[in-house]
């Protein structure tokens, strides 16, 4: 009882503002998941942070709005024929392996290094990750862009499984190998168990497991990158479910959070998800790709911060760390806005040829037009 209370008294004063503020981040970052698939805690985790959540406290409480989010996400998905049911069953049973293990490795970070240690370590993942997988995502986005520019729109959308792909196609393991619709092939499911574990691992300690499930669905499996994005959502299901009554059974889930997060979130993934029909594949790459870079440099901002609350750097003014708060906020909540501009735009831009398409369609039946 005495840990409970304690992590009580760290939770954040809530103000109107933070409400407000709560409520925006919740709707972006369920615009985001419906959009793209994973979650939208690379967008919520660092939006909490940057209003003084303690890192540790914002991965749990992002867990908490997961699972009801990522469920109605999955359910509207799956009626567009995004979801491959069976393939997320699967790599959510090994990612919640992760999820037990990554939750010890927070919690030991917070008990050896408090909310300063949990918040440069969150940060830390976030920039290793974030870097890695949105540069690539970009430039593959890029090619993509690229090739439709050209002329070449079927071969830009055609998302041909790359060569790791298939060469894991290739490996039979006897009493292991499992068709899945998404690829319209068999792959051993002990090739997803790894996958599986490393997206429940990253989603226990930061809160953002998407990043390594749908990239690894899209280039080492060889899913479509809109069934990949709607799989994930089940993954995240899957592992937020785990991941809350483990965090909550030690304290740290805000509930007030939460609840403010997945108020917006609700909307937001609904939107989201209708986005992916008038889009073409390689713009939800793009998205991701720019939303991952903006909150990386977010992030990077605050880390000395960090580094010199624990003595691991030479002491900064108050002056210092008020200004690198101050535009560590600026460029998450810019994150924000960018994301919602370019979803929205996607999605009018998208409803609005599909009605001119409908339009010349029956202006062409009724003989006024022709060809």
């Amino acid at each position: 009882m005495q840990d409970v209370a304690a992590q009580v008294s760290q939770f954040v004063d809530l103000q109107l503002w933070h409400v407000i503020y709560l409520v925006f981040v919740g709707f972006v970052g369920g615009l985001v998941s419906g959009f793209i698939g994973s979650g939208g805690a690379f967008v919520l985790t660092p939006s909490m942070m940057s209003m003084g959540v303690p890192g540790i406290i914002a991965v749990a409480s992002n867990m908490r709005h997961k699972f009801p989010k990522a469920l109605v996400g999955a359910i509207k998905r799956a009626k567009f024929g995004h979801v491959d049911v069976k393939l997320g069953i699967i790599m959510g049973l090994s990612a919640e392996a992760g999820v037990f293990v990554g939750a010890s490795v927070q919690q030991y970070v917070k008990q050896t290094l408090g909310d300063t240690g949990s918040s440069l370590y969150v940060s830390t993942a976030l920039i290793i990750v974030l870097a890695t997988v949105g540069t690539y995502v970009l430039l593959d986005a890029f090619k993509s862009m690229k090739l439709d520019r050209m002329g070449k729109a079927k071969e830009a959308e055609e998302e041909k499984p790359t060569r790791i792909a298939l060469a894991l196609r290739k490996i039979h393991i006897p009493g292991t190998m499992i068709y899945f619709k998404s690829i319209n092939d068999r792959i051993s499911f002990l090739i997803t168990v790894p996958l599986g574990f490393a997206t429940g691992f990253l989603a226990a300690t930061i809160a953002v497991g998407g990043f390594i499930g749908v990239p690894s669905m899209i280039y080492l499996l060889g899913v479509p990158s809109l069934i990949s994005s709607g799989t994930e959502l089940v993954i995240a299901f899957l592992m937020g479910t785990i991941g809350t009554f483990k965090y909550a059974w030690h304290g740290f889930v805000d509930i007030r959070l939460a609840m403010l997060i997945l108020l917006g979130s609700l909307f937001g993934v609904q939107l989201g998800a209708i986005g992916t029909t008038y889009v073409k594949g390689y713009m939800i790459k793009f998205v991701m790709g720019v939303i991952m870079l903006i909150i990386l440099v977010s992030r990077a901002t605050v880390v000395p911060v960090y580094l010199a609350q624990l003595g691991w750097i030479s002491a900064l003014s108050p002056q210092m760390v008020s200004l690198l708060k101050n535009v560590s906020f600026g460029i998450n909540l810019l994150g924000l806005f960018v994301a919602a501009f370019i979803i929205f735009k996607n999605l009018i831009k998208g409803i609005y040829q599909e009605k001119r398409y409908r339009a010349h369609e029956l202006a062409y039946k009724e003989g006024k037009i022709k060809g």
